[in-house]
């Protein structure tokens, strides 16, 4: 027997009325349905053969050989490039823009300093 009585519980669950953000990816979920549904059925009848002869995995084994036997000086070079973005971080204090700008400015000039002919190509064609 219980010396105290227990008061009756009754709980009601309430639900939290959605944002506008929450109605807004709803919606664009409910609308993009089809695409998604029509992007999985894609992926899941590819077979692996063909999935093994894609671009994708040759340009990932491209990347793997040249990782494994890299040209004479290239990993210093990579160091710098690096190191410059770094520093560009360092004093890209305070402002989000220079944040972008800063790190990308330098590593793009850390770039041209070690590949000039491919930074003019690109500098063509832009």
């Amino acid at each position: 027997l219980s010396l105290y009585s227990s008061p009756a519980r009754e709980t009601k669950y309430v639900e939290n009325p959605q944002t506008e953000l929450e109605e807004g990816v709803s919606r664009l979920r409910r609308a993009m349905e089809p695409y998604t549904a029509w992007c999985q059925m894609e992926l899941t009848s590819s077979s692996k053969v063909k999935a093994d002869r894609s671009l994708c995995s040759d340009f990932f084994s491209e990347g793997y050989e040249f990782l494994q036997k890299p040209p004479a000086g290239f990993y210093p070079r990579l160091g710098v490039i690096g190191f410059a973005g770094i520093i560009g971080l360092f004093l890209a204090r305070g402002s989000k823009i220079k944040k972008l700008v800063y790190p990308a400015g330098l590593m793009g000039i850390a770039t041209s300093m070690y590949y000039p002919q491919q930074a003019v190509a690109i500098a063509k064609v832009s």
